[in-house]
């Protein structure tokens, strides 16, 4: 799989030799540290699966007047940064394998240029995709702990800063990552910000978990069988839990690889973990499916737009 040129450079550092690299393979189990031959076929059924689905979202919330609200327009452009990320790997796909082919000739300086068109679109989809996801979180517990409130605090105009800031803040950093990409400071710019939003999402998140139990608890000691708010109460936190492991798995292993990168870049076991790059990368487009079915195909009111988007009932 022809990855994105930065993302090329991060499957380890340029200070690894090769004498290095011998060595990690030799001393870190052999065969274990070959990494995986993974399909282009995989990648790309995933990234069509995750246009087509993040697709459909952007088009049933467009459709729909009542999904007009600022916690669907953040659902939205989530689904357009997951989008992007499946756009900008079907192109390069199809781009390298029209050069390869002989199909496509091009000068040198061109394809340089177009490689990098295509890796800032990747880079700021990446950004804005974990910022939306952050915007999400802080949304629900405003949502949850400030009800009342809640229009006056979330209002359209700062939903609309809000999404113009990140798109514009993540164009920037994108350009900025594609320009000094070999620079550790920027390695760990990245990690910190995902430290951030994960550690944001951590606290967030928890804090309405807590809430979630404490209700359920309530209701419990009351001796009341009201079935269906407990069962809304376990479904919520439970809604949470996902949300997390599902954020941590698909983007621990990534973030992981590039501390590792900045640690110990010549150590043997680092180098070997280096070598599952393409599966962490896979793990990222994962991401991208699974956004839509647990922040967007949840809702009743968005699943009933689908089908009348899916059935062409305009």
């Amino acid at each position: 799989m022809s990855t994105l040129a930065p993302l090329r450079l991060l499957r380890e550092p340029s200070n690894a030799s090769e004498g290095n690299q011998s060595n990690a393979t030799v001393g870190a189990a052999g065969g274990w540290c070959q990494g995986l031959d993974i399909p282009n076929e995989l990648f790309l059924a995933l990234g069509l699966v995750s246009l087509v689905e993040n697709l459909l979202v952007v088009a049933a919330i467009l459709k729909n007047r009542n999904l007009h609200s600022p916690t669907y327009y953040f659902i939205c452009c989530l689904a357009v940064s997951d989008m992007l990320v499946s756009i900008s790997n079907l192109a390069e796909m199809l781009f390298m394998l029209l050069l390869e082919h002989g199909v496509l000739v091009m000068r040198p300086s061109i394809v340089r240029h177009m490689d990098n068109v295509i890796d800032m679109l990747i880079c700021s989809s990446v950004v804005s995709s974990l910022s939306f996801l952050g915007v999400i979180a802080v949304d629900r517990y405003i949502t949850i702990f400030y009800a009342l409130r809640y229009h006056s605090i979330m209002t359209l105009q700062r939903a609309v800063v809000t999404m113009a800031s990140i798109w514009l803040a993540s164009t920037v950093s994108s350009t900025v990552l594609i320009t000094y990409y070999r620079s550790n400071t920027i390695l760990l710019c990245l990690i910190g910000f995902f430290l951030f939003m994960l550690v944001l999402m951590l606290v967030l998140y928890i804090h309405m978990f807590a809430l979630a139990r404490h209700h359920l608890h309530s209701i419990s000691s009351q001796q009341k069988p009201p079935t269906a708010h407990r069962g809304g109460s376990l479904k919520g936190a439970v809604t949470l839990t996902i949300l997390l492991g599902v954020f941590f798995i698909c983007w621990g292993p990534f973030f992981f690889h590039l501390i590792l990168i900045v640690t110990c870049p010549t150590n043997p076991f680092c180098t070997c973990f280096f070598s599952y790059f393409n599966l962490f990368l896979i793990l990222i487009i994962c991401n991208s499916v699974i956004d839509p079915l647990i922040y967007a195909f949840r809702s009743q009111e968005l699943r009933r737009t689908l089908r009348e988007v899916m059935t062409c009932s305009w």
